[in-house]
Order: C-alpha cells, then sequence, then structure tokens
C-alpha cells in the first residue's frame, strides 16, 4: 500500500542543490532520461528529468539513479512525463521511424497530412519532430529516398524507364524535370557512369598553391586546392571518371582569376552557381556551411545543432571532409568546440591562414 504524505520517511536533501544530477534536472535535459529520476516529497510524486513541470524546491527533492529507487518511496507516478513508460524523445523516434517506412514503402509520395494521421499527430506537431529527428522534412526526406532509388536502380543496369516507376514518379514529365537535379546529369549519362558529361576546368595559382577550378553545365562543381598542379588535374579525373574533361578557354579563366581573387582578398565575397553533390544529410551541412558569415568560425556542434541533428557531429565531420568545392562550400571555418583547428583536405595551414585572412579587417 502507498504511503500518504503524513506517514513518508523525512528524508534529508541538504545535498541535492549541490549535486551535478539537479543541474540535469533544472536543464530538462532529456539524454539524461533513462539514467536519473527524482521525487518531490510535497507533492508525492516521482519524474524523470526532462518533465515539463515547474522545478521543485531542491530542499524537497530527493534524487535515483534507478526506477526503482524512484518506485521506492511510495511515491505515485507523474502524469505529464510519464517516468515508468517510454520518454518523449523514445516516442518521437519510433513514430519517426514509422513514418520513414512508409514512405519508403510507398509507391507514391504521402503527403504530410497522411503520414501525420498514420502516427497519431497534427500534420505541424509531426513535422516538426520529424525535422528535429532527421535534419530534413517529410518532403525532403521523401526526395532523397526516391534519388537513391533512382541512382541505385541506374547504377545496377534498370532502363531509366524501370528506374522512374520503381522510384515512384508516376509521369516521365515529372521525373525529368526533377532528375538532373537528383543526379546532377541526365539519367542517361548517369546510368552509363557519367560518360559524356562536360566538365571545363582550369588551373590557377595562389599564394597559398595551387588551385583547379572545375565547372558541369550545372555550375561549379569542384575547387581543389594543393601543391602539385598535375596532381590536383588527376583529383579531378578521378572524381569524374567517365566525363569529358575540357581544358579552358578564355571566359573560364576569368572565373577561375575570381575565385583567386576571393582567396587573396575574401572580403570581395564570392558568389558562385554551384553543381552540389551529395546525400541529402550532406547538402543540408554544406548549405549550412554556405551560411556562415566570412570572418566567423563555428564548431561541429554548432553546424549538427543549426541542422536539427544535434547528436550528429561525427557525421557532420564526414560531410565537411567529403566537400569537393573548397571556399566556396567553406568547410575550413568549422573548429573544434575548443576553438582547435582539425583536420582539412587540403592542409590545416592553409585552413589556419584562409581563417585568418578573413578575420583581418
Amino acid at each position: 500500500m502507498s504511503m500518504t504524505l503524513a506517514t513518508r520517511p523525512n528524508i534529508s536533501h541538504g545535498s541535492v542543490a549541490d549535486d551535478p544530477r539537479w543541474a540535469r534536472i533544472v536543464a530538462r535535459d532529456r539524454s539524461a532520461d533513462g539514467q536519473l529520476w527524482y521525487s518531490v516529497m510535497t507533492t508525492g510524486i516521482y519524474c524523470r528529468p526532462s518533465c515539463p513541470s515547474r522545478t521543485a524546491n531542491p530542499k524537497n527533492v530527493q534524487l535515483h539513479d534507478s526506477l526503482a529507487s524512484a518506485k521506492a518511496t511510495g511515491f505515485r507516478s507523474c502524469k505529464r512525463c510519464n517516468p515508468d513508460g517510454q520518454s518523449v524523445d523514445g516516442e518521437n523516434t519510433a513514430l519517426v521511424a514509422q513514418a520513414c517506412r512508409m514512405i519508403e514503402a510507398s509507391e507514391e509520395e504521402p503527403s504530410l497530412n497522411a503520414l501525420a494521421a498514420a502516427v497519431g499527430r497534427s500534420a505541424s506537431y509531426f513535422h516538426r519532430v520529424f525535422k528535429a529527428t532527421t535534419g530534413l522534412t517529410p518532403k525532403d526526406y521523401a526526395t532523397a529516398h526516391r534519388a537513391a532509388k533512382v541512382r541505385e536502380g541506374l547504377a545496377n543496369g534498370t532502363s531509366v524507364t524501370e528506374a522512374m516507376y520503381d522510384a515512384g514518379f508516376n509521369s516521365s514529365g515529372r521525373f525529368y524535370e526533377k532528375s538532373t537535379g537528383m543526379l546532377g546529369m541526365t539519367p542517361t549519362q548517369y546510368r552509363s557512369g557519367g560518360v559524356n558529361e562536360e566538365i571545363h576546368f582550369a588551373v590557377g595559382q595562389t599564394s597559398l598553391g595551387a588551385i583547379l577550378v572545375a565547372s558541369s553545365k550545372k555550375g561549379v562543381a569542384a575547387i581543389l586546392l594543393g601543391e602539385d598542379p598535375d596532381q590536383l588535374v588527376r583529383n579531378l579525373q578521378d572524381r569524374f571518371r567517365r566525363a569529358a574533361l575540357i581544358g579552358a578557354d578564355g571566359d573560364y579563366e576569368a572565373l577561375v582569376a575570381r575565385v583567386v581573387g576571393f582567396v587573396e582578398a575574401p572580403e570581395l565575397g564570392l558568389d558562385l552557381p554551384l553543381d552540389v553533390r551529395g546525400t541529402a544529410f550532406q547538402q543540408r551541412v554544406w548549405q549550412a556551411l554556405r551560411e556562415i558569415p566570412v570572418g566567423s568560425t563555428v564548431s561541429y556542434a554548432e553546424i549538427a545543432r543549426r541542422i536539427g541533428r544535434p547528436k550528429a557531429v561525427r557525421a557532420v565531420a564526414g560531410a565537411c571532409a567529403a566537400n569537393n568545392i573548397a571556399v566556396a562550400i567553406p568547410c575550413h571555418r568549422v573548429v573544434r568546440n575548443d576553438g582547435a583547428l582539425s583536420g582539412y583536405a587540403w592542409g590545416v595551414e592553409r585552413k589556419r591562414e584562409l581563417i585568418h585572412r578573413e578575420a583581418t579587417p
């Protein structure tokens, strides 16, 4: 039988406010759910750390390292945070996973309302939770999934028409309208490994070494830095194995001069059409990098937070490392939490100098 408030033991809680676990409760730290519980003598309830209820007086609180310990107080479970069951984050993760499976199994892209109804949430709440959990909107997730199915089908030798229908496109018009954006080239070129795609390029020289700029019809597809111009060209060949590489003419060399000018004087700015090729997650990271102002740096953790994936710090670092478009997608502006420089595909010393130049008026 549960004890009444009058018969519950008088427990000393003088040290709770100084306990580092209490700070997690005050912050309603969801990452502490499942690791920590607390009970409140004046209300006779026990809660999880993320409970949205008004913060209790620490003098009336007891901390517990297990659910069994919280239950042993004889107090009742909080109805707001349900400490005996799954956390809100856990529930949201499960419903988002359910929605992802629906998107992947559907022949056509499900509507936002249909997905929200299937998981028993309002459309606005579901949209917010889905983006917070995956870093993408449901529509962006569906688009990325369809693009992956198209790439997989074409890479496996499926005809363009079969790949189109397998990915859920019910009309060729809609497919071809989106296909170049998804693949970076026409479906036929992608199926043949990019053969006959034309990549224009030129090599210039900066005070930081050689620089190679390459563009497709869509925009700049690569900016590479290094010491050896020949090595940069070989690197470009490795990245676009089946494409036709075309040495630059005068007009293209003018574009390279703009990039060189930005490296030497960042205050000039650099606004170029880009052909960004990567996964949906990588593209979200790269877009966040492009929004970092010249002269500023941010941490990998901050980028993860900005794209709605605060726990994906390592994946953010991987996306930065996979960036092929130096300076225009400024991965050099991302540093460690303590401000220290981390790796850079084109050398840490170049990263240090780029940051220094941008920070100098």
